[in-house]
């Protein structure tokens, strides 16, 4: 069984699957994978907090994030994070596993290569706080969000996407990065520009931040971040970033390191009279690279 197993994996890892070119950034684009698609994210972001967070010094957030492609449209997500924090020695370090998300994301329109209209795409997530908020790996809340997003091309080569989001309950901290808000709603947006300058390598940048309508601690954040992400080959893709922020929620400086990986379709047989494209470039059957975000509401 052990040798049967191995083999399923290299066969999963050497097929032809397009890529796609979102992440590192937490901007979510509106591409959703093909029907029985499965997309695997794996990632490890390493801050430095404000010193507002003291005596927590530093936070290193290890993500897997997993999508399915369904019909109509529809993928499924679930991600969750292992996390370290780092304290002066005034105070113990905590690390384990941090809250859950689960969500559904709908790709509403697609765009086209022709013309100005945006793509348009919407998300809702769930996170389950299977983290100890006691050693403030979770947030002790059952937290509710919904993503609008819209995405329009500037250029044969370049994008704009924005998103806007309102979460109605609980809050957006993964460990001590994030609004931490206990009531009220939270506001996010985000605006990344992504360019692809060849056609391996993507890339771009974003504004992203939140801000809660209640008074509490760290209810504001703002970060920056720059991107680059290579397609090593078809399916498999590599990304790195660098997070700059302001506010008590947001990494003072930070970066985050990844790789994407595209598995066949495992559940649906695909189309073959339907012209192939990448699945996150909606509407355009040339080879651009278009990879999901990490764009998950915790990740604030």
């Amino acid at each position: 069984m052990p040798t049967g197993l191995a083999l399923l994996s290299l066969w999963l890892l050497v097929q032809p699957q397009p890529a796609w070119a979102q992440a590192p950034f937490y901007t979510d684009d509106t591409g959703v994978a093909d029907p029985g698609m499965l997309h695997v994210e794996a990632s490890d972001e390493l801050d430095a907090l404000q010193s507002m967070q003291y005596p927590d010094l530093r936070q290193n957030t290890a993500t897997l994030k997993t999508n399915v492609g369904l019909p109509h449209g529809l993928e499924l997500d679930l991600d969750f994070p292992y996390i370290v924090i780092d304290r002066s020695y005034v105070t113990s370090s905590s690390r384990g596993i941090g809250d859950t998300n689960l969500g559904v994301k709908w790709r509403i329109r697609e765009g086209s290569a022709t013309s100005h209209s945006p793509a348009l795409a919407a998300s809702f997530y769930t996170e389950f706080p299977t983290g100890d908020s006691r050693q403030n790996l979770g947030s002790g809340l059952i937290d509710y969000w919904l993503n609008l997003i819209a995405q329009v091309p500037a250029s044969e080569r370049t994008r704009i996407t924005v998103n806007l989001g309102i979460l109605f309950a609980g809050n957006t901290s993964t460990g001590v990065v994030g609004i931490q808000t206990t009531r009220g709603h939270v506001y996010t947006g985000g605006l990344s520009v992504l360019c692809d300058v060849s056609p391996r390598l993507t890339l771009g940048g974003e504004v992203y931040g939140g801000i809660a309508d209640t008074v509490g601690l760290d209810r504001t954040q703002l970060q920056t971040m720059l991107g680059a992400q290579y397609a090593v080959r078809e399916g498999l893709s590599l990304y790195v970033g660098l997070i700059a922020g302001t506010y008590t929620a947001s990494p003072r400086l930070g970066g985050v390191i990844g790789f994407a990986v595209d598995f066949p379709h495992l559940f649906y047989a695909p189309d073959r009279s339907a012209p192939q494209r990448s699945a996150r470039a909606p509407g355009d059957t040339r080879s651009h690279l278009f990879l999901p975000s990490t764009g998950d509401f915790h990740d604030l």
